[in-house]
């Protein structure tokens, strides 16, 4: 299994236009990891709310109750 130090050593081999190139890539993934991660936060809270396990709340709502 490669580690973060072994992965960190690989890098600095490449040029710096590849380096330039792989932290694009790696910020694009990380995006899309992120764009999922909402989406099925989102698809899971759509089914509680039809399953009726959750109701729908204001934002002033939610507030007042991380608050409290």
């Amino acid at each position: 299994m490669t580690t973060y130090a072994t992965t960190l050593d690989a890098a600095d081999r490449l040029t710096l236009e590849e380096q330039e190139d792989l932290a694009d890539t790696l910020r694009r993934r990380i995006a899309e990891k992120r764009r999922a991660e909402l989406i099925a936060a989102v698809k899971e809270a759509r089914t509680e709310l039809a399953r009726g396990v959750t109701k729908p709340a204001t934002v002033a709502a939610i507030m007042q109750r991380i608050r409290a």
